[in-house]
């Protein structure tokens, strides 16, 4: 979850070849893909933003900085402690980061990136266009606040292309196939899920999600993948699910073991596994950022890990 004004460097945009796409269950007819488009066609309806309730997209971008937020959120973002503040920006380093390494060191040119949230430059398809200006970006998200903002992730370079699906993480299908219009799943891709499965309950089957996107996948491809912990913090869990609980927002912390079990079948962690965000791969070189820097060098909130699916060397 994540604000953005501008997309980085001289780089021409291309407005020819992207579009939005409302798809949640059941799912409705695909929208035709038009010539020329970057706005919010005439067949996706106008996003209804509630202001009366925190969301976690403008809580996320109110700890980054932002200013695509509420009272409502700002009231809850100040009432957690400092750590969380930390962890959002830990976050959102640890994705450039390793959308960066992916791009330039395993040669990715293919991202799925669920959970999107309210754009922060630099987005994603703007780090890995960066490196590979070739790349070809879809994001997904469920959240009407993401679709008002949504075409701010349309521009990109002239040689590659960006998507932005409007659709639940719980729906892979409704994802996966309006996915495969821009993106090749014969090819390997990196599917990025930053700072999403904390929302989803174990009920809701948060394993078997991922499998489910992982499984269609082929050999070579990568998922990211960071998520809320408080292990080094026990002590403010229950006040800070209490908090989101409060907004009506479901927060579900899980611990190292839990949040590996993400990383199972099919998978290998790179180096250096499972570790918190500051940790993974901290010198690798990203563009700038205007979210401003963790105020505290403690630990953080967030677990990080990059894993291969199948057997490639994970050095």
């Amino acid at each position: 979850m994540t604000t953005e004004s501008s997309h980085s460097g001289p780089t021409q945009t291309r407005r020819s070849r992207t579009t939005i796409t409302a798809h949640n269950p059941p799912p409705p007819a695909a929208v035709p893909k038009p010539e020329r488009s970057t706005a919010v066609t005439a067949h996706t309806p106008k996003p209804q933003i509630d202001t009366s309730k925190p969301h976690p997209a403008r809580v996320y971008d109110w700890l980054l900085g932002g200013k695509d937020n509420y009272p409502v959120d700002q009231a809850l973002g100040k009432s957690l402690p400092s750590m969380m503040v930390d962890g959002a920006r830990h976050n959102r380093a640890f994705m450039n980061r390793a959308v960066a390494w992916l791009a330039a060191e395993r040669g990715i040119d293919q991202f799925l990136d669920i959970g999107t949230g309210i754009p922060t430059v630099p987005n994603l398809h703007q780090v890995a266009q960066g490196i590979r200006p070739r790349t070809r970006v879809v994001y997904a998200d469920n959240d009407t606040i993401v679709l008002r903002h949504a075409e701010a992730l349309m521009s990109g370079t002239e040689e590659g292309e960006t998507d932005y699906i409007q659709a639940d993480v719980r729906d892979p299908q409704g994802i996966l196939e309006p996915a495969r219009r821009v993106l090749d799943f014969g090819r390997p891709v990196a599917l990025s899920l930053i700072a999403l499965m904390h929302f989803i309950p174990d009920s809701d089957g948060p394993y078997e999600i991922v499998q489910t996107y992982l499984d269609a996948l082929v050999p070579g491809s990568y998922l990211v993948l960071s998520h809320g912990t408080f292990d080094f913090h026990p002590e403010l869990r229950d006040k800070v699910t209490g908090d989101y609980g409060q907004g009506g927002i479901e927060l579900v912390p899980r611990s190292h073991k839990e949040v590996l079990g993400f990383f199972q079948r099919r998978l290998t962690l790179v180096a250096p596994g499972l570790v918190t965000a500051p940790r993974w791969r901290p010198g690798f070189a990203t563009p700038p950022s205007p979210v401003p820097a963790p105020m505290s060098s403690g630990p953080s909130a967030m677990y990080a890990g990059v894993a291969v699916v199948g057997d490639r060397d994970a050095a």
